[in-house]
């Protein structure tokens, strides 16, 4: 059975290096969460892609099936399901961010 929304989200995931399921967007987020996450890339110069899903209530319950992770926002490296806040907080404090960047072979800055 296809599935339009699990196939944009593989396009989007696929196409962009760095794509971040998020609620609003990266210049205004609209949730503590996300705007945690967007801080984080753009402090290591991550370039990433955006998608807002409260703009699509398809979208916001599709990408939650897709990882199958229940909270927003998410984090996708690579075509990668990388967590959620909590960890990507955890991994950026620990390192373990930029290493993963490092071997996916996506630009940032390797500084904390």
């Amino acid at each position: 059975m296809s599935n339009p929304t699990f196939e944009r989200i593989q396009a989007e995931i696929g196409e962009a290096p760095v794509m971040l399921y998020m609620k609003g967007n990266a210049m205004f987020p609209q949730c503590g969460f996300s705007a945690r996450v967007v801080q984080i890339l753009t402090h290591m110069g991550v370039p990433f892609k955006t998608a807002n899903v409260l703009e699509d209530a398809e979208l916001r319950d599709g990408i939650k099936a897709f990882s199958n992770w229940p909270t927003i926002p998410q984090l996708y490296v690579k075509g990668e399901f990388v967590g959620g806040c909590d960890i990507i907080t955890e991994m950026f404090q620990s390192g373990e961010l930029s290493t993963l960047l490092t071997e996916k072979g996506v630009a940032h800055e390797a500084a904390n």
